[in-house]
C-alpha cells in the first residue's frame, strides 16, 4: 500500500464525508485554542522590547478540507489584527504579498466587484439593484466613488508588491461608452429589478427588502479605467481591449456562427441560469432562499424576450496589461 495514494480523507460532501463528519476535530481545535492565543500575544509582547520583523510570516500546516480548514487561520488573523491595534508601534499591511517579490499577476473577473455597498444611497435607488436610466445622478456618483477607491487601493498595493518592469493582467466587466445609464450595459439587472417588482405587487416580496436591495459591482468605461490607472501612477498601461461578449454563452463558444436556430426559451434559460450562478447568494441572504426559484423563472422569461428583441445581446468586457514603473 502506498500511503501517500490512500493517506487522504473522505472527499465530497456526503453524509460519510470528512466534511460532514470533522465536528470531533473542530472540538479539538477550540479546546487548544488557548494555546495558539497565549503563544500570539507572547510573540507581540516580546515584539514591543525589541525590533518586530518588516514581514512576518507563518504557514498552518493543516487541517484537511472540509469546515475546519480556513477556521484556524482565519482565527490567527483576527488575532494578529487585534493585537497590532493594541500595540501602536506595530502596524498590519494586508497586502497580499511582501514588498517588490511578484514579477506576474493575473486577476479575472473579480474587480467590477466593489468591497462594499456605495454609501449614500439609502433610498434613493428605490425600484433598482443597480444603475439605471431612472436612477438619479447622486447614485451614478455614489458608485463611481466607490469605483475610484476600491481600483486604487488595488493598484497602490499591487504596486508596492510587484518589481520594477513586473506585469499584471487584468479582465472585468465594462462599458463600451461613457454614459452610466445605457440600458444594453445594465439591462441584465434592470430585468433582474423588474422581476421583483412583479413579485412586490403580488406581495411575494417586502417592499423594504426591495427598496434596500443594492449590487455592489461596476462596470467602468475605457476613459475612467485609463483615468485611474494615470492617476494612481505605479503602472504604465500597455494595452486595452474592449470587446462584447454575447450573453447566450453558446454564441461566444460558436464564433457567432452556428447553424442553430435561435430559441428564446433556451437562451432566456442559458442567460438566467448564468446571473444566477453568482446573484443567489446575494438574493437569499437579502430576501430570502424561497423566493429564488420563482424569481428566476420569471427572470428567465424576461431574459428570453429581451433576447427575441436584441438576439445578439451583448455585455462588455475589458483586458488591460500593464506594467510596474
Amino acid at each position: 500500500m502506498v500511503v501517500k495514494n490512500v493517506g487522504h480523507m473522505n472527499a465530497g460532501d456526503d453524509e460519510t464525508s470528512y466534511a460532514n463528519n470533522s465536528a470531533l476535530q473542530k472540538g479539538v481545535i477550540l479546546e487548544a485554542m488557548p494555546v495558539l492565543d497565549d503563544t500570539l500575544r507572547d510573540i507581540f509582547a516580546a515584539a514591543e522590547s525589541c525590533c518586530f520583523p518588516k514581514c512576518w510570516k507563518m504557514v498552518d500546516l493543516g487541517c484537511s478540507s472540509g469546515p475546519n480548514s480556513l477556521f484556524v487561520i482565519s482565527h490567527i488573523l483576527d488575532t494578529v489584527e487585534q493585537l497590532c491595534s493594541k500595540n501602536q508601534t506595530t502596524h498590519l499591511n494586508l497586502r497580499l504579498f511582501p514588498s517588490n517579490t511578484l514579477h506576474f499577476a493575473y486577476s479575472f473577473y473579480s474587480l467590477h466587484w466593489l468591497s462594499q455597498i456605495p454609501e449614500g444611497l439609502d433610498r434613493n435607488n428605490e425600484e433598482n439593484m443597480y444603475m439605471a436610466r431612472t436612477s438619479p445622478p447622486e447614485v451614478f456618483e455614489a458608485y463611481a466613488k466607490q469605483y475610484q477607491r476600491d481600483f486604487s487601493t488595488f493598484l497602490s498595493l499591487r504596486g508596492e508588491e510587484m518589481i520594477a518592469g513586473g506585469r499584471i493582467i487584468l479582465t472585468f466587466i465594462g462599458r463600451s461608452v461613457e454614459d452610466h445609464s445605457c440600458k444594453h450595459h445594465s439591462a441584465h439587472y434592470t430585468l433582474l429589478s423588474q422581476s421583483l417588482l412583479d413579485m412586490l405587487a403580488e406581495g411575494l416580496v417586502k417592499m423594504d427588502d426591495l427598496y434596500s436591495f443594492n449590487v455592489p459591482i461596476y462596470m467602468p468605461c475605457e476613459e475612467e479605467v485609463k483615468t485611474m490607472i494615470q492617476i494612481e501612477g505605479s503602472f504604465n498601461l500597455d494595452k486595452l481591449h474592449v470587446f462584447p461578449v454575447r450573453w447566450d454563452a453558446q454564441d461566444n463558444i460558436t464564433n457567432y456562427e452556428s447553424d442553430l436556430v435561435f430559441d428564446k426559451h433556451r437562451s432566456g434559460k442559458l442567460t438566467a441560469n448564468c446571473v444566477r450562478a453568482f446573484m443567489e447568494p446575494m438574493l437569499a441572504a437579502h430576501f430570502r432562499s424561497s423566493i429564488i426559484y420563482e424569481l428566476f423563472e420569471r427572470y428567465e422569461d424576461k431574459m428570453g424576450a429581451h433576447m427575441s428583441e436584441q438576439k445578439y445581446s451583448s455585455y462588455y468586457s475589458i483586458v488591460i496589461s500593464l506594467s510596474r514603473k
